[in-house]
């Protein structure tokens, strides 16, 4: 299968922007779309599709991926958990990298001797207790819905393996309630802060759960959500989707990226979620404070697994760097290059916040596609 045929041919994205030029013609105003995928702002941004499309289509960059949203309180936590005696602190890469209150960061501590592991595969961890039956694991876990069943598993194996070494911290969190809350924030209510014509959806969180959850938004915000792929073509016939609901006055969930995702999704998986974990009354996100039922807690049966119940740590209060505005950046009200940090202290080998970390951040999609913005 040649991708470049498939999904990046220059022609068939040259036509594709003629039709959406005409189709946005017929309303006579610019639509502002919100991509809510940190991947996909990577996509518009490496291909160019957002100068493609700048006379007649502004992208509003979204939250982006777990690891931009994960509070300074849950990195202060992971921290603070890497630095108990006997424990070792397991994790995925991108988390390592994220500073703390003390600008201290996993990749840090793990310099300095402590014992913290990258994984790439979250059942890894499993091996790493059975390994060192004197220690404490703990699985700092974090995700959107796309990584919780494996989180899950891990849950499940451990309880039949009798894993009692073994514990998980859990940061998953949902990716509708994040939606909902950015639609009920002050600056989506105030003329001129930030305009939402429409959402293109996740794709891989789309796998898991189905479209169902997005029909909410459609019809009582009247805004069109189309789960689109990852690929150049993929965006432009999304964003095409959208502009022909628009000028029709339609607001559905509509599936542009057929080839993965279903309207119901993952059944399997989505059992496999609701047997380890239910919702937590709220939790906190970077950039969007405190969103009810918007996380997942470990479930009562599976409690001895818990590690926020193993280790009760109480930590102060988390600071933020004063001159970051990666919360901005996350609700769509501010740039990277907004930001009096970007591409001068903040880069991706000195990063300040979450978005220039993270391989999905915006910050990161601007320093490495936007280097005439970078100073």
């Amino acid at each position: 299968m040649d991708i470049n045929k498939l999904f990046r041919d220059v022609g068939k994205i040259k036509v594709l922007e003629g039709i959406i030029k005409r189709e946005i013609e017929k309303l006579g105003r610019t639509l502002y779309i919100m991509e809510f995928c940190g991947g996909h702002t990577h996509v518009i941004m490496r291909y160019g599709i957002d100068e493609l499309l700048s006379d007649y289509v502004k992208f509003v960059h979204g939250p982006g991926c777990p690891v931009c949203v994960l509070p300074m309180s849950r990195v202060d936590l992971a921290i603070e958990l890497a630095k108990q005696k006997d424990l070792i602190l397991c994790t995925y890469g991108d988390v390592m990298r994220v500073p703390g209150s003390n600008k201290e960061s996993l990749l840090v501590l793990k310099a300095e001797g402590y014992n913290i592991k990258m994984l790439y595969s979250c059942l890894d961890a499993i091996k790493i207790a059975e390994r060192n039956p004197d220690k404490q694991v703990v699985f700092f876990a974090i995700g959107f819905e796309t990584t919780t069943p494996q989180t899950a598993l891990l849950i499940l194996q451990a309880n039949e393996k009798g894993a009692k070494n073994l514990s998980v911290v859990s940061n998953h969190v949902i990716t509708p309630a994040a939606i909902q809350h950015i639609l009920n924030a002050p600056e989506m209510r105030e003329i001129g802060k930030v305009k939402i014509d429409a959402f293109i959806g996740p794709g891989h969180v789309s796998t898991i759960i189905g479209t169902k959850p997005y029909e909410y938004f459609a019809e009582e915000f009247l805004k069109p959500v189309v789960i689109s792929g990852f690929e150049p073509l993929d965006i432009m016939q999304s964003v095409f989707m959208i502009v022909k609901q628009i000028v029709e006055k339609r607001a559905e969930v509509e599936i542009q990226y057929s080839r993965f995702v279903s309207k119901e999704g993952n059944l399997k998986a989505q059992l496999l979620v609701s047997k380890v974990f239910e919702l937590r009354k709220e939790f906190e996100w970077r950039g969007l404070g405190v969103v009810p039922y918007s996380s997942l807690k470990i479930r009562k049966e599976y409690s001895d697994f818990d590690a926020e119940k193993r280790f009760p740590i109480n930590l102060p209060k988390s600071r933020e760097h004063p001159a970051c505005i990666c919360a901005k950046v996350i609700r769509g009200v501010a740039l990277p290059t907004d930001c009096k940090l970007f591409g001068r202290i903040c880069n991706p080998l000195n990063p300040i916040g979450s978005c220039m970390v993270s391989s999905e951040g915006t910050c990161a999609a601007y320093y490495n596609y936007k280097v005439m913005e970078k100073v």
